[in-house]
């Protein structure tokens, strides 16, 4: 048995907070976990946060700052686990959808009216998910992350088991469910290149899979877009629903396609 509670830290970075919003309505769930946890620093939740060592750190949102990026390695340097929470910290995130298309100062202007040396007290950069600044332990997918899957993954870390990683695409869901395949229907759906885990909720009511639970590992993103390419859909929109969610890694991936 444990002689002190773990101790940890949850933190947002560029997003909607959307993952944050969701840990906080599992209170009734989270009252168990606060028996053996100690929340060092929330800023949703709480004001008397501490900013000490850390057992597990869970971390929101893409790296978009100079400010973050070094924010982002001080809390690794003092925590044992990482984990990035929701698809903005495991991929970049929408943000992250243009990432190496070239032209970032350009769109950040005609937003802000501004370049990125004329804004804030920190740089801005071209968003990236938070495993490009320090290594991360374990992802939790999701926009926003599902409540059920974040407390399973949290009751693993915090017992010192390894969590479950999804490594199958929604279709696999799908089927589960008895759905008809859309792609058979000539309808883009993204679900055999995105993570289960949402159950399959967009096709089992007959609307294509957006990506919005990330690339699943072994997603073969080359293939997808030429069964689209096949269907009739063009080039561009192809890549821009594949880099939709998937972000950094989807960009990454896309980078050799002509």
């Amino acid at each position: 048995m444990r002689k002190t509670n773990l101790k940890v830290g949850i933190y947002e970075f560029t997003g909607c907070a959307g993952d944050a919003l969701t840990i906080l309505h599992a209170e009734d769930e989270l009252l168990d976990f606060l028996t053996v946890v100690d929340v060092s620093s929330f800023l949703m939740a709480k004001s008397d946060n501490v900013e000490g060592k850390l057992d597990i750190a869970l971390l929101e949102g893409s790296i978009s700052t100079e400010e973050q990026a070094r924010h982002v390695k001080e809390i690794a340097a003092r925590s044992k686990v990482i984990v990035a929470i929701g698809i903005c910290a495991a991929f970049g995130g929408i943000q992250a959808m243009k990432t190496g298309q070239g032209g970032w100062e350009e769109r950040f202007r005609k937003v802000y009216g501004k370049g990125p040396d004329e804004v804030g007290n920190s740089r801005p950069m071209e968003a990236r998910p938070v495993g490009d600044f320090v290594k991360v332990d374990y992802v939790v997918p999701g926009c926003p992350i599902d409540k059920d899957q974040f407390l399973r993954t949290f009751t693993r870390i915090i017992n010192g088991a390894s969590p479950e990683q999804m490594s199958m695409p929604v279709c696999v869901e799908c089927k589960w469910r008895g759905n008809e395949c859309l792609l058979l229907k000539g309808v883009p759906c993204m679900g055999t290149i995105t993570s289960s885990g949402c159950g399959a909720a967009c096709p089992s009511y007959n609307m294509p899979c957006f990506g919005c639970w990330g690339l699943y590992n072994e997603a073969n993103v080359l293939a997808q877009y030429h069964l689209l390419l096949e269907k009739g859909f063009k080039s561009d929109d192809i890549k821009a629903r594949i880099r939709n969610y998937g972000g950094a890694k989807a960009a990454e991936l896309l980078r050799d396609i002509a």
